[in-house]
């Protein structure tokens, strides 16, 4: 009975595994949950990060809800509705804590609430320590060899090591039973997978990884390397944008702990258990509804030009991020500068747009940077400018989504010039942006997009000749080249969308959770042999004992 059920989970395992094919299912929030209720019944999904979803601060009229604009939250946040979650976060906002219920619990998306958002409090010391300290002054600069010195404290640390218990408190309060999938989100969070694997056992955990992984020299450099990859190995499956990143913590892990690497499987096994370390490159959600409520491109355009002062015949080139030093505004500049050296006759018929929202403005690298950016800005103008016209409008605000969009159809070209970058969302959307199948991309060799959006043109931004020469070729190319490029890149997004970068994860998950049900049949069944046979042999010596009194 027992191997005959082991044969049973195997078949629906192999069955599984063929009918469920990434590339060709049409990904939607209903394929995530048809995944859930066939692969994974009674699953309970638990996403974890540091930036929450809904943000609610104090306003003079009252409370304001706020959306950040952010890549993570942006896509994670269709997949927790399409699963029905719980979200644990850290609640920054001036009026969250009074949104929330006696549990710490508020039900979002406000109007339509889909799932649960569960806020983590932290005290100004935790925060600092944690977030503004170990994670970002030492973490981020390190994985983005970024050439900004890491700065590693051990009381930064002590407070990262609390906030990741903290946060592992939490997923085991909100956990249902004993064997939920949480999905641990980014590098805030490297110690928390194997505290959670300490107290659930049976949970499935998925980290993914957002941000680069650096080679082993590169990774050397923090004092608590082998404590950051043992929480990492605590995960079921780590994942990361790009083959690349994998193959580098893969190489960190073999070069700083007792393991065995199976290159075949993509798998780590170390300390008596496996983790499967795969690329799962992240996207977006296909914004059709989003787009159906924007002026078209024209409008777009007209309206972009009369805010900011344009004339109508000038070339607009965009760059849209956050003000931070990995993005590469000042090499953008700096081709920008090229150009009108190489080609003056391009003075006065282009502009760039520079929105760069402000982001931890409170450490000295960003503050250092947003001078930096502010100055080289103004050279520009008084160099290049004249009345009426200004090459470079630097815009440091926050925009919505709604905003942001509409100044991606505005635009002729969008620059992505990251020197180095997990994936970067904005190229995706900037394509997606673009049903009029117009516009140029620009993208880095080093962000993770360029792995995918190959019809982009592919530029080295640590070479502002060569990036000045793109520039050109983006200001001179005909609609029809325009068109062939953005038609198959539009396709990759629309199908390689952010339900299959969750999708695939969950599939993973779901092979898993059956191997270990059929590891479990096979155990039972070995266990059940060998009590019969202890059982046979032991009857056997009581018949001998009896034969021998006798």
């Amino acid at each position: 009975m027992a191997s005959e059920a082991a044969r049973k989970v195997l078949r629906e395992f192999e069955k599984n595994g063929q009918s469920v094919d990434a590339a060709l299912v049409t990904w939607s929030p209903e394929t995530l949950r048809k995944i859930l209720t066939e692969d994974l019944p009674e699953a309970q999904v638990i996403v974890v990060s540091n930036r929450e979803p809904y943000i609610h601060n104090m306003k003079d009229d009252g409370v304001e809800l706020v959306v950040p604009a952010s890549g993570l939250v942006s896509a994670l946040e269709p997949i927790t509705r399409a699963c029905s979650g719980t979200w644990i976060a850290y609640g920054g906002g001036t009026a969250d804590r009074q949104m929330v219920d006696e549990d710490d619990r508020v039900q979002v998306p406000p109007g339509n609430p889909s799932y649960t958002l569960r806020r983590v409090w932290l005290t100004e010391e935790e925060y600092q320590g944690y977030y503004l300290g170990f994670a970002n002054e030492g973490l981020w600069p390190l994985c983005h060899i970024a050439f900004t010195r890491p700065i590693f404290r051990a009381s930064d640390w002590e407070a990262y090591e609390a906030v990741n218990r903290k946060f592992a408190d939490t997923v085991v309060a909100e956990a249902r039973n004993e064997r939920p999938i949480v999905l641990v989100q980014d590098y805030h969070f490297a110690l928390l997978p194997r505290m959670i694997r300490e107290r659930l056992p049976e949970a499935i955990v998925i980290t993914f990884w957002h941000i680069p992984w650096p080679n082993s020299e590169v990774f050397s450099i923090c004092p608590w390397r082998e404590r950051i990859l043992d929480g990492l190995l605590g995960s079921s499956i780590i994942g990361f944008h790009t083959q690349f990143h994998a193959n580098n913590f893969t190489e960190s892990v073999d070069r700083f702990l007792e393991s065995r690497i199976e290159r075949a499987d993509a798998a780590i096994s170390y300390g008596g258990q496996t983790t499967l370390v795969h690329a799962y490159p992240i996207s977006i959600e296909w914004p059709a509804e989003l787009l159906a409520t924007l002026p078209d491109v024209d409008a777009s355009r007209t309206s972009l030009r009369e805010r900011f002062g344009l004339k109508a015949d000038v070339k607009l080139c965009v760059g849209v991020e956050r003000l931070d030093y990995t993005k590469g505004i000042l090499d953008r500049f700096q081709a920008l500068e090229e150009l009108f050296i190489r080609y003056p006759e391009w003075v006065g018929k282009l502009v760039l747009l520079q929105i760069a929202a402000p982001s931890r403005g409170t450490l000295p690298a960003y503050k250092q940077l947003h001078d930096e950016c502010h100055r080289y800005a103004e050279e520009l103008n008084q160099r290049y400018g004249s009345k009426g016209y200004k090459p470079v409008v630097m815009v440091a605000e926050h925009h919505s989504q709604e905003q942001v969009y509409e100044i991606y159809r505005a635009a002729d070209i969008c620059m992505v010039t990251s020197l180095h970058d997990g994936m970067n969302l904005v190229a995706k959307e900037f394509v997606a942006a673009r049903d009029d199948e117009q516009g140029v991309l620009m993208l880095s060799t080093f962000a993770g997009a360029s792995r995918e959006l190959l019809e982009a043109l592919i530029v080295n931004p640590y070479d502002p000749a060569m990036m000045s020469e793109a520039l050109l070729q983006a200001l001179t190319m005909t609609p029809e080249e325009q068109r062939q490029r953005m038609r198959p890149m539009r396709e990759m997004v629309r199908d390689n969308n952010v339900y299959r970068w969750a999708g695939s994860m969950l599939m993973d998950a779901a092979r898993l959770r059956k191997r270990s049900e059929l590891d479990r049949v096979t155990t039972n069944a070995e266990r059940s042999a060998n009590a019969n046979v202890d059982n046979v042999v032991s009857l056997v010596e009581r018949r001998r004992m009896a034969a021998g009194l006798r």
